[in-house]
């Protein structure tokens, strides 16, 4: 079955807002490195639905960094600030999914929540309708 541009675009931003809640929802039972794992994945389908919305299209998460970094930040269309944070994401959830005895507590990841939903949502503001 094949889905229109559109159709992509609304369910990758649609999965980035429920990661977003979902990882509210595990910061309340202090499951941190579950959330910095949701944190990561909201902004990584959000840059996704970007990049869909751009006609272009990473095959690997390094990729999709790589892509958001050429045609967006380097543009200076995304303020820099927000790729920094994307790749603190990317490295935290490396740790957290593939380090053995890696534990995040909650100074390591709570200040994160705020920031993911203002990346989410900055990046939102850059796929128009």
């Amino acid at each position: 079955m094949s889905y229109s541009k559109e159709e992509i675009i609304n369910y990758r931003t649609q999965k980035a807002e429920e990661a977003l809640e979902e990882a509210a929802l595990l910061a309340k039972n202090e499951h941190w490195n579950t959330v910095i794992n949701r944190l990561y994945y909201a902004c990584f389908y959000i840059v996704s639905a970007l990049l869909e919305k751009h006609d272009l299209e990473a095959k690997t998460h390094a990729g999709t960094k790589v892509l958001f970094n050429k045609h967006f930040l380097k543009e200076g269309i995304i303020k820099k600030d927000f790729g920094q944070f994307y790749a603190i994401l990317f490295n935290k959830r490396q740790e957290g999914d593939y380090e053995d005895l890696q534990k995040f507590e909650r100074p390591d990841i709570e200040h994160y929540l705020p920031k993911a939903s203002s990346f989410v949502t900055e990046i939102k503001n850059h796929i128009p309708d």
